[in-house]
């Protein structure tokens, strides 16, 4: 075997090692009850920003007390049962929180592999029914970054939790696969404009078009428009200026800085 094989063959081991080394840690974190949110706000445009909702954001805790956020995890599992185990942990300890407090509105992440799971329905709808008023305040964001396999069950997914009367969102909008036509197939309420698009904002005349003219989409659909990784005073002053709805961003808030809701009930969301 010619030398350069046999180092890439090495380097594939170490990657597979250490893939299943993170996916070992996750499932040990659901069997043990240390997976749960972290909370950062979303804020409204205006001379005075309030609070529009909050984004939970999924968070382990490690053995050592150390909080890992999703980055460091979520694409070893992505393709794997974990990711929907964590995304029911996730939906759950949003609709606690929605019951617990009826100020709070909160938006939570799912998966494209989660839609369809039918224990993650089964939280949904028994926390809706249980309380039809949590609806109103719960946000579901699907990530704009995974591939749509099913266009039809998507738009199935979306119409069966509008009856319920949730919000949907598309995720980090411009990073991934989906195109503007996708607007009109699948009645999102909100479009959260990826943070490429917003860093440097005022330096980079294109994103600024671009941001401007998926402004003027989102409104021709109705759509509620969130600008991320607002981290400047200048980056929020110009995508308000660009008419953009809401901003979220370390300018506005780290979600280390908001409670971590750990997750009590073992077991909860374990792999059969």
């Amino acid at each position: 075997m010619p030398h350069h094989w046999e180092a890439f063959a090495g380097h594939a081991t170490k990657q597979d090692l250490k893939l299943e080394k993170t996916r070992a840690m996750v499932s040990a974190a659901i069997e043990e009850g240390r997976v749960g949110l972290a909370f950062q706000p979303v804020f409204r445009s205006g001379p005075r920003p309030m609070v529009a909702f909050h984004e939970g954001l999924i968070r382990i805790r490690d053995r050592d007390g150390r909080t890992l956020p999703a980055g460091e995890f979520i694409p070893a599992v992505e393709n794997t049962t974990l990711v929907q185990a964590i995304d029911r942990i996730a939906l759950q300890k949003a609709i606690d929180m929605l019951a617990a407090d009826p100020r709070q509105r909160i938006s939570v992440n799912i998966s494209m592999n989660t839609i369809g799971d039918a224990q993650w329905t089964q939280i949904l709808e028994r926390g809706c029914q249980h309380n039809p008023e949590i609806a109103d305040r719960l946000i579901i964001e699907i990530t704009e970054a995974t591939p749509i396999h099913d266009p039809e069950f998507v738009a199935y997914f979306i119409e069966k939790g509008h009856k319920l009367g949730c919000s949907f969102a598309i995720d980090d909008f411009g990073s991934g696969y989906t195109g503007f036509s996708h607007f009109r197939k699948y009645k999102f309420d909100m479009v959260k404009i990826d943070g490429q698009f917003i860093t440097d904002l005022p330096n980079n005349r294109d994103n600024q078009v671009l941001v401007e003219a998926l402004v003027k989409i989102a409104r021709q659909f109705d759509m509620f428009t969130v600008a991320e990784f607002v981290e400047t005073a200048e980056e929020s002053a110009l995508v308000q200026k660009l008419g953009i709805d809401a901003m979220q961003g370390f300018y506005y808030g780290r979600s280390a800085e908001m409670p971590i809701c750990l997750n009590t009930g073992a077991q909860m969301g374990a792999l059969a």
